[in-house]
């Protein structure tokens, strides 16, 4: 009968390794990558009563602030929870300043709900809001909210740009400069989209800046290639931690403005600068300062984010874009583009709200929500000195100082033997190194092969988020176990002479 299959006949399945679109298989993300599986598999093993030589996993891998015990910011919460809730506007245990932004976000949800759609950009006056925090960071420099919009964490909207960058065939295909070591969002997005990745490297010995030089390198070579169009700057950087200087930033739009780039600047960090002789530029400010041949002329796409800073809020995946001089026609390009996604999740939109919008001095959530804000940023401060410290005590582990952001990127020197090894099995070396390490003491980073880094060296990734006590237990054992490491491949050296 035509309704029963023929009988002992296999279905084969439509979608298969040799079907699936290759420039999936061919996207890499190390922050998730293969050690962060092994790490959920030992858990796992650990909670049925599994025997490891510790009795812990350590992630460092992810710079998840609120999974490595970092407490919610409790104004932004408030917020969140009475535009959740509304009932909960009768409580006389909110505070009225929580209140009164909970009803003004409910009023320009349709249905005064949080679970109605927006518009694709987001929310009006969030917008309006976030251009109000844009024109008070960069001291009185204009910013016109209609240029805002509001995205699904900063990844969304940095995917967005990229989309509609990438043209051409051939020699004449969207080349994307990006910075190595970089954040490996930036390669996947790249390679799903086949567009040419350009990389240009930060300077290690020199505290990782960026060196127009190695920026008019890069373009050259590449031009024989591609066409470079974007620019993708990370300020503070991941994972470097390093904080651009003013004039840095100078440099950088000014060969953007006479090599006709799209500039994107991450600045996902801003809040994050730790060391007393950085300080946090935006692009944007840079622009308007350079003049108004610059700052008329000049495509630049910033991006901001509820994930990091000091409210550490991942998972409401909260965020907003700001594009300066984006052709009219293509505006409302990136609007479509962005309408077919619908809108950024509500709940994000309120909680960037709040970031943007935060206590003012005469209400009564100012004090305790400066408190917060304080407590956190400055144990972030302490722990980006404490582990540049402790690392750099380590022999064979060279760290620049964490300037900012949340990372710390050291350089580790591996014997030849373990390099050799690593290559006969068919892996990076400092995936070895990272695996053994998480085999032996139960602490999980990401190797430097991940982010990218200049040939015949090797690093790892870890976040400095951690419990302070905690994060000295894994410093100290990192350590140990990086002396053991040498020492067992020094041994095996001097065995083979």
């Amino acid at each position: 009968a035509a309704g029963r299959p023929a009988a002992g006949k296999m279905r084969e399945k439509t979608l298969t390794m040799e079907t699936l679109n290759p420039h999936v298989k061919a996207v890499e993300y190390a922050v998730r990558g293969p050690i962060v599986t092994k790490a959920g598999e030992i858990e796992r093993d650990l909670q049925e009563g599994g025997k490891q030589p510790f009795t812990e996993v350590i992630k460092a891998n992810i710079g998840d602030a609120h999974a490595m015990g970092q407490q919610p910011i409790t104004f932004l919460r408030q917020v969140v929870a009475l535009c959740t809730f509304p009932e909960l506007l009768d409580s006389p245990t909110f505070p009225e300043d929580a209140k009164k932004r909970a009803r003004r976000i409910l009023q320009g949800c349709g249905g005064t709900s949080l679970g109605s759609y927006t518009a694709s950009q987001g929310v009006d006056f969030i917008r309006q809001d976030v251009a109000s925090y844009i024109e008070q960071r960069d001291h009185g420099v204009p910013a016109d909210w209609e240029n805002v919009y509001l995205t699904t964490g900063a990844s969304d909207g940095i995917v967005s740009i990229l989309r509609m960058l990438v043209s051409g065939q051939g020699s004449s295909r969207t080349g994307v400069m990006i910075p190595i070591p970089q954040y490996p969002l930036y390669s996947a997005a790249i390679t799903e989209m086949e567009a040419v990745q350009v990389n240009y490297y930060l300077d290690e010995d020199n505290c990782w800046a960026l060196d127009i030089n190695e920026l008019h390198r890069a373009y050259q070579a590449a031009k024989q290639h591609c066409q470079p169009r974007v620019l993708c700057i990370i300020n503070p950087g991941n994972p470097t931690g390093q904080v651009q200087s003013r004039k840095c930033i100078e440099e950088v739009l000014h060969f953007a403005y006479e090599e006709n780039l799209f500039v994107m600047s991450d600045e996902v960090y801003q809040d994050n600068v730790y060391s007393p002789d950085c300080e946090f530029h935006s692009f944007k400010k840079v622009l308007y300062e350079m003049g108004p041949e610059y700052f008329n002329s000049v495509e630049l796409a910033s991006f901001h984010s509820t994930s990091k800073g000091y409210t550490g809020e991942c998972g409401f995946r909260g965020g907003y874009m700001e594009v300066l001089n984006l052709d009219p026609d293509v505006r409302a390009q990136l609007i479509k583009l962005r309408s077919v996604q619908l809108c950024p999740p509500v709940s994000g939109q309120a909680a960037m709200d709040v970031i943007v919008n935060s206590p003012h001095p005469e209400e009564p959530s100012y004090a305790r929500f400066h408190e917060e804000k304080n407590a956190v940023l400055g144990a972030l401060a302490e722990k980006a000195k404490m582990t540049e410290q402790i690392l750099n005590g380590v022999p064979g582990i060279r760290c620049n100082p964490v300037q900012g952001a949340m990372y710390a990127f050291p350089q580790i020197l591996l014997p030849p033997k373990a390099v050799e090894e690593a290559k006969a099995l068919g892996m990076h070396p400092d995936m070895l190194y990272c695996l053994r390490l998480l085999e032996e003491t139960g602490i999980c980073l990401v190797p430097g092969s991940g982010f990218g880094q200049r040939e015949g060296t090797f690093h790892f990734r870890m976040t400095i988020l951690p419990p302070k006590e905690k994060l000295k237990v894994l410093l100290d054992k990192v350590r140990d176990f990086h002396i053991k490491f040498l020492k067992e491949y020094a041994t095996l050296e001097e065995q083979l002479r």
